[in-house]
């Protein structure tokens, strides 16, 4: 991070989704300038406290946003202000593609970054085929809790991040999954963090910053 770096105030934003208005902040390193690219961060689980607030969520959008990259945050149906009621992951793999359509006409780039945590991760995982990012994060992604089928690999630089101690989701079982993929996303373990990264989130900041900013990350550089 250089250190001149100010995060950006979030302005509150709302955009069509296909069961309401869903709510949203936009937070722009850059304002007034045409971004390289833009991203959109998936939050939680939405019956279990999942929001656009989440601290993990935040961590995501600033990652991209050191790197000069505008960003959006959402509340799936049913969260906040969005309207509309929990899904059980369909309708909200269609708010996410909503989310990147929007994004990507606001800011004016073609080029997208998509992430999400444990449910955000499944659902991002889910929209990439239809999204199109030019990377794909995604953080404690519940392999044997919501991912119960096979999915398709993004056709985009991919990386997965899980803490070693995950209480919610089980770190040999995402390790396996992840190798079942040709080929794999680029695993990143951190040793003693839990699920929601307590204490740890400037290494998981960190690390998301030097896979998007990677060439191998599909990352336009720093």
């Amino acid at each position: 991070m250089q250190p001149s770096f100010r995060p950006p105030v979030p302005r509150p934003v709302t955009f069509d989704g296909p069961a309401g208005a869903l709510e949203a902040r936009v937070e722009d390193p850059a304002p007034g300038e045409l971004p390289r690219a833009c991203g959109v961060v998936c939050h939680p689980h939405p019956l279990y406290g999942g929001t656009m607030q989440n601290k993990v969520v935040h961590t995501l959008a600033r990652a991209m946003q050191e790197l000069g990259v505008p960003t959006l945050r959402f509340n799936f149906r049913g969260v906040g202000g969005s309207a509309g009621r929990y899904d059980g992951g369909t309708g909200e793999h269609d708010d996410a593609l909503a989310a990147c359509d929007w994004a990507r006409a606001h800011f004016g780039c073609g080029t997208l970054w998509l992430a999400g945590f444990s449910f955000g991760a499944a659902v991002a995982l889910q929209a990439a085929a239809a999204a199109r990012p030019a990377s794909v994060v995604t953080v404690a992604p519940p392999v044997g809790r919501i991912i119960v089928a096979p999915v398709a690999r993004p056709a985009c630089p991919w990386l997965v991040v899980q803490g070693d101690r995950d209480e919610l989701v089980d770190a040999v079982t995402v390790r396996r999954w992840a190798g079942e993929f040709s080929p794999p996303p680029r695993l990143e373990v951190l040793e003693g963090a839990e699920h929601f990264f307590h204490g740890r989130l400037a290494e998981l900041r960190s690390t998301v910053k030097t896979f998007l900013s990677a060439p191998a990350g599909g990352g336009l550089g720093t």
